[in-house]
């Protein structure tokens, strides 16, 4: 039973397309907690008391405005499926479409997409395969995963200062900033705006004059700077260009085919646009006006993909660094080091190598993911949220429209990843997780 409601969309923005996909094994049965309701409702179904129970949640704690029939079993089963909650973002106007992808280890649990890639009645409709530009996801699906690779190979260490490889930074009281500073946004360092014609060159000269943090080390500051960093550290360590150490060492064994940086112009008008300066939108060009600045390759920004391509990525790492053949991309060990907790601002805080778990930019955690959860969100409207111990992650790419209300588009978010682990996740056996938490205080130089 689905009733779908009509779609409003901006004057802008043509009527949203379905495509929807189901995969996967029947849902659990519910805990003798809620037997009593059957007393009431005799003859509904496990799935729909799920439905239900989801649907309540949603209802009472969603910043969006309930939409009721005189059928609340209608509502229910309205409520509680991941296509109403894309349609309600596109009657907010918080986005104009988008892909919802749930998987686990073994591969694609469910897929929901609605909208169009342009505006034009006849733009090709949204599907696993479409093009995004990721935005920050590009910190831990090409950066932080390059410096993993690096570190595996012995090319570096966590516990590397800095100036090491950057010698511009010698005498400039950032002696003693890691690598780990910089994955885990402890460096202390800001963000600072860039000039051409020499972007880097100009970034660095900056760095210098920020002198040593008297939180470094132990305070969490998130800026794009740290990741800027890594990504020319992985170009001067590895001896070859950043996209081309990703694409060789990362996408092309994980078939990853679709995901790069500078996609070719022919391809633009197949790829989801965003909202650049005027509320154009523009399609195949970064949005992140950094990244452009260092030419559309950069450690924060800029990596185009899609939700076919990253689900691959997930499952490798559910699958401990190896690929559906059993190749290894990462050894079991760094895809350990890289997802171990890191504690800062007295706890508060938790971050892995490049990735989220638990910090004020963690809402595609959700309700239902695990503590030892991890993922990351990006500014143009994507988000990932991997969790080894139910066995599941959750990947959502959208033309995002709406950046001013933050609250709400996160709570969006939020709802997403809450409803697929209550319907898809499956529990591992992971106990060996809860081992691998790590102390700041104990990893200082």
């Amino acid at each position: 039973m689905s009733i779908l409601m009509p779609i409003t969309v901006p004057e802008n923005i043509k009527p949203a397309n379905t495509e929807t996909q189901r995969h996967g094994e029947n849902l659990k049965k519910k805990s003798s907690k809620h037997r009593w309701i059957h007393s009431f409702l005799p003859k509904l179904s496990q799935k729909c008391f799920l439905h239900f129970s989801v649907a309540l949640f949603l209802c009472v704690s969603s910043p969006f405005p309930a939409f009721c029939s005189d059928d609340p079993l209608i509502d229910a089963d309205r409520a509680s499926t991941i296509e109403f909650l894309l349609e309600r973002a596109i009657t907010h106007k918080l986005i104009s479409g988008g892909i919802v992808l749930v998987g686990n280890r073994k591969g694609t649990l469910y897929t929901a997409t609605r909208g169009n890639i342009g505006v034009e009645q006849t733009s090709p409709p949204i599907t696993v395969d479409t093009l995004f530009d990721i935005a920050s996801l590009t910190k831990v699906f090409a950066t932080a995963p390059a410096i993993m690779k690096l570190l595996e190979e012995g090319k570096l260490s966590l516990m590397d200062p800095i100036t090491r490889w950057f010698p511009e930074l010698n005498d400039s009281g950032r002696e003693e900033t890691t690598i780990l500073n910089l994955l885990t946004h402890t460096s202390g360092l800001h963000d600072v705006s860039m000039q051409s014609p020499s972007p880097m060159a100009n970034l660095l000269l900056k760095a210098t004059r920020f002198g040593d943090s008297p939180t470094y080390g132990n305070r969490f500051l998130y800026a794009d700077i740290n990741f800027i960093l890594l990504a020319e550290l992985v170009q001067r360590a590895a001896g070859i260009p950043f996209d081309q150490f990703c694409r060789e060492q990362l996408y092309f064994p994980l078939e990853m085919n679709k995901t790069g940086f500078l996609p070719q112009k022919e391809f633009h008008g197949t790829i989801a646009p965003t909202v650049s300066r005027g509320n154009v939108l523009n399609s195949g060009v970064v949005q992140d006006e950094n990244a452009r600045l260092l030419g559309g390759i950069a450690g924060h920004a800029g990596l185009f993909s899609s939700a076919s391509d990253l689900s691959r990525f997930a499952m490798m790492i559910l699958n401990s660094g190896a690929t559906g053949g059993g190749n290894h991309v990462f050894s079991e060990r760094v895809m350990s080091q890289m997802t171990a907790p890191y504690f800062y601002n007295n706890g508060k805080i938790i971050r892995g190598l490049g990735w989220d778990i638990h910090s004020p930019y963690s809402s595609p955690r959700g309700n239902s993911f695990s503590d030892m959860s991890f993922g990351h969100t990006g500014y143009s409207g994507s988000s990932v949220w991997i969790d080894p111990e139910q066995d599941i992650f959750v990947i959502l790419l959208t033309i995002r429209l709406d950046y001013h209300d933050k609250r709400k588009f996160n709570r969006f978010r939020s709802d997403i990843s809450t409803l697929a682990t209550t319907l898809f996740a499956h529990p591992a056996l992971t106990s060996k997780l809860l081992e691998t938490a790590v102390s700041s205080d104990l990893l200082k130089p």
